[in-house]
């Protein structure tokens, strides 16, 4: 089959669909897909892993070159569910089996220099930057730029791992010395003096159909995403801009699947895209029940050149996260009406991801509150007094 014939291929239902990593976004992939017909298969290195707990599990580690090729034996088509899946085998895949989404995007988005000249070659603005290759260069940036800033390792790091805040001169040698010996490329970032952070999921499939999301709107606790918001706070026509450079990004990279691009909102409605992940996202959660189409059946129709969803929003929404702390609070009182059904307005819609190990600040599970308006959802959060503790 031809290169082109291989991008025009649409994987019907009753079809296998192979999922390198099976964390909760396997999951809940695997569980949307499911629904339409499709069968899943994940490569993960965890035993009894969130997805393998819903679909058949590869137990290896994900650059097991031979574990990738049987699950390349036992799928149709191949899709991955978070970046630091091994870019290697990613490309071998490519080459032996169907990979929709290719490995260029997951190079691309595994380095922040090379994620942020490629929006930059979008025309799509992003935070002012600058690579940091030793002390001296660092002093130079933090000089040209200003701080406050961020120095961040260039791979790796996710939740606010993998970076440091820089508000004083004082700070840069200790913060170099820390990130240096990671043996990671750096990068400082101009610290946006934001009025919000906001994020679009973006889907694309190998026709070239192009849909995006509504924009949720992000708050962050300890660099943890805490809260999604939908419809953001903002203005109709910086959320029009959002989702048009959300598509723009899109088209330009040539993704197939999801892409999630979260994005600062300056106090005068300025928007510089932050970061981006090729695959289903924490802040597109919240479409599992308030959109026509959730974010994960959009990712199985896309990379399955299915047509893609319609992504109307049915209801203003709030998406909380469960983390290890917060996790037996919110079992006990999902028994009490308070969780199980409709109180303060609001219907919450319980989802958690079959963990074994809780740790605190470890993602477990969330809840869509399902509102009249997001202030209800807001205030059953607060009402609760199970987040009042981090």
């Amino acid at each position: 089959m031809s290169s082109i014939q291989a991008s025009q291929q649409t994987w019907l239902p009753g079809s296998t669909i192979g999922i390198l990593g099976g964390g909760q976004l396997g999951r809940m992939m695997a569980l949307a897909g499911t629904a339409m017909g499709y069968r899943f298969i994940t490569l993960d290195p965890t035993q009894d892993s969130p997805c393998g707990q819903v679909a058949g599990q590869i137990e290896a580690a994900y650059d097991d070159v031979d574990a990738a090729r049987r699950l390349a034996a036992a799928s149709d088509v191949i899709t991955y569910e978070f970046e630091n899946v091994d870019a290697e085998v990613a490309a071998l895949l490519e080459k032996e089996s169907s990979v929709p989404q290719g490995s260029a995007l997951l190079y691309t988005t595994q380095h922040r220099l090379r994620e942020k000249r490629a929006i930059e070659a979008a025309g799509v603005p992003v935070a002012p930057y600058r690579e940091i290759t030793s002390l001296e260069s660092l002093r130079e940036a933090a000089a040209e730029l200003g701080l406050p800033g961020v120095l961040k390792t260039a791979t790796g790091g996710y939740d606010g791992k993998g970076q440091i805040v820089l508000r004083s001169e004082d700070q840069l040698e200790a913060a170099y010395e820390e990130l240096a010996a990671t043996g990671r490329e750096l990068v400082l970032e101009k610290f946006v003096d934001f009025q919000c952070e906001i994020s679009v999921i973006a889907a694309r499939s190998p026709k070239g159909e192009v849909k995006s999301f509504p924009v949720a709107e992000n708050i962050h606790v300890n660099n943890i995403l805490h809260l999604s918001i939908v419809p953001a706070r903002v203005e109709e026509q910086v959320q029009r801009e959002a989702r048009k450079l959300a598509e723009q990004l899109v088209e330009h990279l040539g993704a197939v699947g999801l892409l999630a691009v979260e994005m600062f909102v300056t106090k005068d409605g300025q928007l510089y895209v932050n970061e981006l992940a090729p695959r289903p996202h924490n802040s597109g959660h919240y479409t599992m029940e308030a959109c026509a189409t959730s974010q994960f059946e959009q990712h199985v129709r896309a990379v399955c050149n299915m047509p893609l969803g319609d992504t109307t929003l049915l209801t203003p929404v709030v998406m909380v996260n469960v983390l290890g702390q917060h996790l037996e609070q919110v079992i006990r009182a999902s028994g009490r009406p308070s969780i199980a059904v409709s109180e303060y307005g609001v219907v919450p819609k319980l989802h958690l991801y079959g963990k074994s190990d809780v740790k605190k600040d470890r993602k477990m599970g969330h809840i869509n509150l399902l509102c009249k308006d997001v202030q209800d959802g807001l205030d059953w959060v607060e009402q609760t007094n199970i987040w009042r503790q981090g």
